[in-house]
Formats: structure tokens, C-alpha cells, sequence
């Protein structure tokens, strides 16, 4: 990361000037969602750049849009390393990181300074919140009201991660009740209108999905993530399974399927992320109805040539 962090403003700067001639038509790639342009419907999935200390160099290596974070209120140091786990048999990674951030206050004072800058991309920015881990689940709309409040005017859209399985009871927060509470608290602060998501995990029923599409639409949220990592391991060799979630291609194939489930009852704008290696997986999301896609997994092993994969596929020259 600390090797991005030098080249960002040199990799932005080409990105600016070369992008169009590498990827034809870009101007047809873009994407009008929840209110916001994206030159490109192809993100990178929070988790990778924790602390904003690279924005500005995923847009020199091609992503449409950048969702930094987990951030969550307190600074926390995440759960002991060894912490992430590649699976390359099934072509997936298991981490259990547990929201690892320098904390709402000191990124906020990051993005803040280099939005006073030149380097500030020229793509939507994400953020993605959740609970400090000290924090009691009943105070967890406390927790992200503190986390919103002090970012608002940084990010263009907002995420409400509901669904990492490494904070302990976390995944609680998308019981109905817990949830129309957080969606009520953020909600009513968020007087600028952005763009507020949730980010569910894969492991719901149909029957939970449904009820958070309910609050969704009745708390007026712009969007929906699916999905998250899982912890259902079962495609895991026996030798390599470790405590945590499980992203990669064993999410692929229930992602899409939540996507699909979600589309068909809602016109709430979806995110689509699981188990995206190829243009195909790509276009599979696309299919399921997802408005917009992003990458984690498949960038961990497939890197820069993945985005530019999937872009060419969308619109051949």
C-alpha cells in the first residue's frame, strides 16, 4: 500500500490522459446511479484501502468508483494476524480482519486534506461504516451516527456494513428491529440526501432479504450491496479453513442469486460483489440485474488487467 501511496498522483495523471485511448468508448461505460455518475460501473469493494491513504491512485488503475473503509467511529487495531488467508484450490481468501481503521476523526481529517487538493478523483467515493467493537450492540446507531456525522461531506455515497461476520454479534444488526433502528437514527441526520446503501451478507434467507428490502424502501435508502463474505465454508479444504469470512468464487454463484431475488422485488439499485474473476462473471451480475459491480477477490489474484477485462467485454472496440 505504502507503494501505491507514492504513485498515486502519477498513476491518476496517466490514467486522466490515457484511459480513453486503452479502453474505447469509455463514455458509453457510464453509469447514472442513485444520483451520481460513475465513468465506469466497475468498483473496488471496500476492505482494500481501509484508511483512504491511496484514493487517488484507483482511478490510475482504471476503477469507475472507490468504497474506502470499513471505518468505524473508534480507532481499532483489528483482530491478531495472521488475519488473511488465500485459498487458491477454490480461488477464494478467508480474513477475519475485524474492521481495522485509524477511525472516523483522523480519515475524516485525511479525506478533508486531500479534497483541498488537485488529487481528489474524479469518480464517486464510497465509504463504508461500521460498529467499533468495544461499542455494545445496543448502542450501535450511536456508533455510526457518530462515524456519518463526522464524514457526510466527504464521501458521495455511504454504505451501512450490517454483515461482517469478524465483530462480534454484528450480523445481528439485520434482524428487523435492530436495523430499522440504525436505518431511522442515520436516516434522519442525513439532511444533504446522500446516497445512504446496506451491505447485507449472502448467508440470509429469502424471508430476511424481504424484510430488510422493507425498511429499505420505507427508510428510503438509494442502495443495496450484495453481497459480503460468508461463513459458510463448506467448499473449503479441510487444511486450509480458518475463522472468518469467505469471499471468492464459492460466494459467486449466491450472490448472484440474492441479486436476482432483490431485482425482482425492488427497483432499489444494487451493487453486485462475490466471486467476480472474468468478464463473464461480470456480465453474469449484470444479467441478475446489478447496477453497478465490485471487485475484491478476483483483484487480489487476477490485479489491474481484471477491470479493463470486463470494460472491453461491455463495449468491444
Amino acid at each position: 500500500m505504502a507503494f501505491l501511496h507514492g504513485l498515486g498522483p502519477l498513476m491518476q495523471a496517466w490514467a486522466r490522459e490515457k484511459n480513453a485511448r486503452l479502453v474505447p468508448s469509455a463514455a458509453t461505460k457510464e453509469r447514472e446511479v442513485f444520483g451520481l455518475k460513475f465513468p465506469n460501473p466497475v468498483g473496488l469493494a471496500a476492505g482494500f484501502d481501509k484508511n483512504a491513504l491511496v484514493l487517488p491512485a484507483w482511478e490510475g488503475l482504471g476503477f469507475g468508483f472507490a468504497e474506502i473503509g470499513t471505518i468505524t467511529a473508534r480507532a481499532q487495531p483489528g483482530n491478531p494476524k495472521p488475519r488473511l488467508f488465500r485459498v487458491p484450490e477454490i480461488s477464494g481468501v478467508i480474513n477475519r480482519m475485524g474492521f481495522n481503521n485509524d477511525g472516523a476523526d483522523a480519515v475524516a481529517a485525511r479525506l478533508k486534506k486531500l479534497r483541498a487538493t488537485d488529487r481528489w478523483p474524479r469518480f464517486p467515493v464510497g465509504i463504508n461504516l461500521g460498529k467499533s467493537k468495544v461499542t455494545p450492540l445496543d448502542e450501535a446507531a450511536a456508533d455510526y451516527l457518530h462515524s456519518f456525522t463526522r464524514m457526510r461531506d466527504l464521501g458521495d455515497y455511504f454504505v451501512l456494513n450490517v454483515s461482517s461476520p469478524n465483530t462480534p454479534g454484528l450480523r445481528s444488526l439485520q434482524d428487523r428491529p435492530a436495523l430499522d433502528a440504525l436505518f431511522a437514527t442515520v436516516q434522519a441526520v442525513n439532511i444533504s440526501q446522500k446516497p445512504m446503501l446496506v451491505k447485507i451478507a449472502p448467508d440470509l434467507t429469502w424471508e430476511a432479504i424481504d424484510d430488510v428490502l422493507a425498511l429499505v424502501e420505507s427508510h428510503r435508502l438509494a442502495g443495496i450491496i450484495a453481497t459480503n463474505t460468508t461463513i459458510d465454508h463448506s467448499a473449503v479444504p479441510e487444511h486450509r479453513r480458518q475463522t472468518g469470512g469467505l469471499s471468492g468464487a464459492p460466494v459467486r454463484t449466491r450472490s448472484t442469486e440474492v441479486i436476482r431475488h432483490i431485482t425482482s422485488r425492488t427497483k432499489v439499485p444494487v451493487i453486485g460483489v462475490g466471486g467476480i474473476f472474468s468478464a463473464d462473471d461480470a456480465r453474469e451480475k449484470f444479467d441478475a440485474g446489478a447496477a453497478l459491480i465490485q471487485l475484491y477477490t478476483g483483484y487480489i489474484y487476477r490485479g489491474p488487467a481484471l477491470i479493463m477485462e470486463i470494460l472491453r467485454a461491455l463495449n468491444p472496440a
